[in-house]
């Protein structure tokens, strides 16, 4: 009776894989967008860091909602890396175990680059353009930790392209589409060139139609249910915005 239980309960398991077809799936369609909404909205200014920052001091509005878009993006990336390498994983688990590594570790190295690219903006408002540029370009390609998934990242994409190809998760446009991810600029006060948004429509040729496929093959909750739920993440995310913003 026990061996039966712990069968159930693995079966239980196996059909409730976070982050559920719902989160991932929606994850799959938003995060591309958003990573190219991000791109184009500094894509006027040039792409080195002195320019990034003049850009800010002269459009801050503009910029704020550039780099916000696009470290959303970033963070709507790991659900639905997630679910690919759970449907690469099927048939080709090598792909995914080290495809889905090297992505999510790489995007932690994003992240942090967020952070960098926050402060230093903050510095252009209290010390001005030059004094920004000058401290940014002193710390310039200082060791941290995160470099270490710079490489990682670039060659998950790849991996997770051939690994979704070879399983049949998706076809081979879409998968040469993935692969383009790799493309995308890694480190501090990035903008925008053509290869950035190759990377992020490459993303969106990938992502969305498996996306989509994914929620339509999901059982419809309902309208209430959709609502509900709608009304949840609202009010969760202003909670959670209130409570970061007292420190």
């Amino acid at each position: 009776m026990q061996g039966h239980g712990k069968i159930a309960l693995t079966s239980a398991v196996a059909k409730q894989r976070f982050p559920g077809p719902w989160a991932g799936g929606i994850a799959l369609i938003v995060s591309p967008i958003l990573l190219l909404a991000g791109i184009l909205l500094r894509s006027p200014y040039h792409f080195f860091f002195p320019d990034q920052l003049a850009a800010y001091d002269e459009h801050p509005l503009q910029m704020t909602a550039s780099y916000s878009l696009f470290e959303a993006g970033i963070i709507m990336l790991w659900p639905a890396v997630l679910l690919l390498v759970q449907s690469i994983g099927v048939s080709k688990p090598r792909f995914a175990l080290w495809g889905g590594l090297f992505v999510i570790s790489g995007l932690f190295a994003r992240t942090f680059h967020a952070g960098v690219d926050h402060l230093a903006f903050q510095l252009v408002k209290t010390g001005g353009v030059g004094q920004a540029v000058n401290m940014v370009g002193a710390a310039y390609g200082a060791f941290h930790i995160y470099s270490t998934f710079n490489l990682a990242i670039i060659l998950g994409w790849v991996v997770l392209a051939i690994g979704s190809y070879r399983s049949g998760t998706l076809g081979l446009v879409q998968s040469a589409a993935l692969a383009l991810a790799s493309a995308l600029p890694l480190g501090v006060l990035k903008g925008t060139t053509p290869w950035s948004i190759a990377a992020a429509g490459g993303l969106a040729v990938a992502f969305i139609p498996f996306g989509w496929t994914i929620l339509r093959s999901t059982p419809f909750p309902g309208w209430l249910k959709i609502g509900t739920w709608t009304l949840i993440v609202c009010a969760g995310i202003s909670l959670f915005t209130l409570f970061g913003r007292m420190g």
